[in-house]
């Protein structure tokens, strides 16, 4: 490929910088993921991944990033990586580059996902023209929305990952009240991430009076260690239900009757066992408001790129 024949769009969360080149089709291609560890910045590993395709210089740029771009300086919100939109465009060589959210570029994707894209948890069918939501338990938790103008979808970023978290029964209350003790504002990316995940284990471990032997999220959600471990059973347990109980608030929010999408790394990975958990049970516990969310669909999103896709989509290659 040319610069005149391609695009660069990237996905960069705190663990993993994914990639791939866009052609002026639209034709998503050459992705790679690289582990942000191995790199000194962002601008490293662009480099290194432009040179392992073999692809030259992309005319344009578009990237999605874990953390509210402000201005010219990006900063990342779990990753220790900092930019200058500016210089980096220089150093790239790119007529234009483009940073947004990256649930703006996954709310972007949410439209154009093909039933193969996603798994339906529940009941429920999308309206057509009405909001959707999508949340992404990850190294943090992303919250996007995606609404209808009249004649296609627009983007709405947000940070509603660091709303207050809130308790829907007794078990949750202490463990909440342990992690008050702890931090300044328990949101729910606190519960609600890979670190969350952490933290519901090891309050568990604590209510319970036994010491934590320090498991990582992946060992915490591994059907084995739930098997041997009650408290990580009882943590990935909690954790689907207080996401049900914060995707079912941002769908009231919303007005979400095109329906909620949930994204990140860590549902995914839990598959049938996040379908039978106690997610949809407490998504539509909301009083009498049960019936209204009953209606509104939740999916799993299961396309790897899809913050790829939604990038592209604002991607301008002319």
């Amino acid at each position: 490929m040319s610069a005149t024949d391609f695009g660069l769009v990237g996905d960069i969360g705190a663990t993993n910088a994914r990639f791939a080149l866009i052609a002026p089709d639209g034709a998503l291609s050459r992705h790679a993921n690289l582990l942000c560890e191995d790199y000194s910045g962002i601008g490293a590993a662009i480099e290194a991944y432009l040179a392992q395709a073999n692809a030259g210089r992309p005319a344009h740029a578009i990237l999605a990033v874990a953390t509210a771009p402000d201005g010219d300086r990006v900063s990342f919100t779990n990753n220790p990586w900092t930019f200058s939109i500016t210089q980096l465009a220089e150093s790239l060589g790119v007529r234009r580059l483009r940073v947004i959210n990256d649930f703006h570029a996954n709310a972007l994707a949410v439209p154009r996902l093909a039933a193969s894209d996603r798994v339906k948890v529940g009941g429920g069918e999308p309206v057509a023209e009405t909001p959707m939501g999508v949340i992404g338990p990850g190294s943090g938790l992303g919250v996007s929305t995606v609404v209808w103008t009249g004649t296609s979808y627009m983007p709405v970023p947000g940070e509603g990952g660091h709303v207050t978290m809130a308790a829907a029964d007794d078990a949750e209350g202490e463990v909440l009240a342990l992690l008050r003790r702890r931090f300044d504002h328990v949101s729910a990316e606190r519960v609600l991430s890979g670190p969350g995940l952490v933290n519901l284990y090891n309050a568990l471990c604590e209510i319970g009076g036994r010491p934590s032997p320090g498991l990582t999220a992946a060992q915490i959600t591994d059907p084995a260690t739930a098997a041997e471990d009650a408290c990580a059973k009882r943590a990935v347990a909690m954790f689907c239900a207080m996401l049900g109980t914060v995707a079912g608030n941002l769908a009231l929010t919303l007005g979400a009757r095109g329906g909620i999408y949930i994204a990140g790394g860590i549902v995914p990975k839990l598959g049938a066992a996040f379908a039978q958990s106690q997610f949809r049970a407490r998504f539509e516990d909301k009083g009498r408001f049960r019936t209204y969310l009953s209606a509104i669909p939740t999916f799993v999103v299961i396309r790897p790129d899809a913050a790829l896709l939604g990038a592209a989509q604002m991607l301008d290659t002319d």
